[in-house]
């Protein structure tokens, strides 16, 4: 490990280090955003550098930032006065800006205010979802398998709202497939369905939010990627779903799982998931 230059960095910053291709972003104590890294699409969100790699922290402009979050090549940042911003590439629509720009390397404001800029309101690869105070979610970008979650096939330029009310966080998986709980602990799935990451027993699409099976989801522990699913239950207990062919579900064998399956073990408090690969702490 070596220390990245400067102090008073957030340690509560979404989930940290967005997960754009390439690029860092951080938040500092004083509402600051800084970006380091790759920049071949504007990500790094620095006016006009696109190409130009930062192998140090470069701060981007504006104050009142707050949790950072990232997509391929495309990066988003709230800001304290419930607006939302977003930056680089624009591939379906990715920017929300009701148009399809090439890029674009500084921030541009989302339509609309009262986002809720609280942690893990907002994720994204290749389509984003966000939620506003309100309860509602809302999504744009890519919807080629149903992602959008409006009954439809296609991309969105602009945000679009999922039938619904009470969301409460979301979670945008690198491969097309959406999770998201609502504020009754119920867990709901919608996407791509390929290896069963839906958890709806099928490996078919899914264009509008279906429940999981099962109740008493933990409302933030739960993340989906590339092929599979974690989630956790308020009792502790850890489930996964999905693609298995490296034993990636923790489950002491590499079937693929269309449905739930229990992790052994319980007292679990975090998980998280890295392409192939799922992370718990007790």
């Amino acid at each position: 490990p070596i220390q990245v230059p400067g102090t008073q960095w957030t340690t509560d910053s979404g989930n940290g280090s967005i997960k754009s291709i390439n690029g860092s972003l951080f938040t500092k104590t004083d509402g600051t955003l800084w970006s380091w890294g790759a920049n071949g699409s504007g990500q790094l969100g620095l006016s006009g550098a696109n190409g130009d790699t930062k192998s140090s922290p470069h701060q981007i402009p504006g104050t009142q930032w707050v949790n950072p979050q990232g997509g391929y090549y495309t990066c988003s940042c709230f800001k304290t006065d419930g607006t939302l911003w977003m930056w680089g590439g624009d591939g379906y629509g990715k920017l929300g800006q009701n148009s399809h720009l090439a890029e674009r390397s500084s921030p541009i404001q989302v339509p609309g205010t009262t986002w809720d800029t609280g942690r893990d309101k907002i994720s994204g690869y290749y389509s984003f979802g966000a939620i506003k105070t309100d309860g509602t979610l809302w999504m744009w970008g890519r919807g080629t398998d149903g992602q959008i979650g409006d009954n439809a096939i296609g991309p969105h330029s602009s945000p679009t709202q999922v039938p619904g009310t009470e969301w409460d966080k979301i979670s945008v998986g690198t491969r097309r497939t959406i999770l998201a709980t609502k504020t009754d602990g119920t867990l709901w799935a919608w996407g791509n369905g390929d290896k069963g990451q839906t958890a709806l027993n099928s490996e078919i699409p899914i264009s509008s939010p279906t429940q999981i099976p099962g109740t008493e989801w933990n409302l933030t522990q739960f993340s989906t990627n590339r092929t599979q699913s974690v989630a956790l239950k308020t009792d502790g207990t850890m489930w996964t779903w999905g693609r298995n062919h490296i034993g990636q579900l923790g489950i002491n064998d590499k079937v693929d799982r269309s449905s739930p399956v229990q992790v052994p073990g319980t007292d679990w408090n975090t998980v998280s998931t890295n392409y192939f690969r799922m992370y718990g702490t007790k």
